[in-house]
């Protein structure tokens, strides 16, 4: 799949997740592609159980909506869901990080996991940009912060702003810890909120290495956020719920799979 099939798909997404319904003339107007382009993206997400066709027009599945699981993304939710499996995840990843490392630690409940696993000696910078983050790198006496500052979404504790992302984008990092709320063989890496987008993709684009954190819950789902492709990551963590078809799909794009 094309990077341009790939945003009309997420744009489509969003529209319908924030207007519940839309015909095809209206979407071609809104993406400025024709209409044949919009019922093919249409009749991709239909066999993908993503949307439902009817008379013209498209609504997204109530069964398989990209927000089914939750009415919103909130972290405090999150820590609860799957908190064994995302403290090994968190675990694991922190095993990994070397003295003199200089890391980034994305937004997240998993990241959580692994911003608390930190051993509290080790000698290594990090930058953040999530409250929560923060506060548990801040209890390790060895270790340098740089935080990127901006507008606090409460949902995910994150910090948000242009000048943040500018100076992640002037960064250099050895890793980058990275979390998503849906992992997708065809439509790619999302998060629940559109915000975090452009932060994510300029945390990949300034470490060396990129490590995703993702418990096994999030394979085959699908967000409105998308900001990378899977074969964008080197190592990817999770358990060993993991789909088969999942594990041979990582493992046939070169990328080392860890699970816990």
């Amino acid at each position: 799949m094309t990077e341009k099939k790939k945003e009309r798909i997420s744009r489509i997404i969003n529209i319908l997740l924030s207007e519940n319904a839309a015909n095809v003339r209206e979407l071609s107007g809104t993406l400025k592609v024709s209409e044949m382009t919009v019922r093919r993206d249409l009749n991709f997400l239909a066999k993908e159980n993503i949307v439902r066709l009817m008379h013209g027009a498209a609504v997204l599945n109530p069964l398989n909506r990209p927000d089914a699981d939750s009415d919103r993304y909130a972290i405090d939710k999150q820590e609860i869901i799957n908190r064994e499996k995302k403290m090994r995840i968190g675990e694991k990843a922190a095993s990994l990080i070397n003295p003199d490392d200089i890391i980034i630690i994305d937004t997240g409940s998993t990241t959580d996991c692994l911003a608390q696993s930190v051993p509290y000696d080790l000698k290594i910078s990090v930058l953040c940009f999530a409250l929560n983050i923060l506060t548990a790198v801040n209890q390790r006496k060895n270790c340098t912060i740089t935080f990127a500052g901006g507008e606090l979404h409460r949902d995910t504790l994150m910090f948000e702003s242009q000048e943040g992302i500018n100076l992640i984008k002037r960064f250099r990092a050895t890793k980058a810890f990275i979390s998503a709320s849906g992992v997708n063989s065809k439509l790619g890496v999302t998060c629940s909120t559109r915000y975090e987008t452009e932060t994510k993709q300029a945390c990949i684009n300034s470490a060396l290495k990129n490590i995703l954190l993702v418990d096994s819950s999030k394979f085959d789902k699908i967000k409105p956020g998308y900001f990378a492709d899977i074969k964008d990551f080197d190592v990817i963590i999770t358990d060993d719920g993991i789909p088969d078809s999942y594990k041979k799909y990582i493992l046939d794009l070169g990328i080392k799979l860890i699970t816990v």
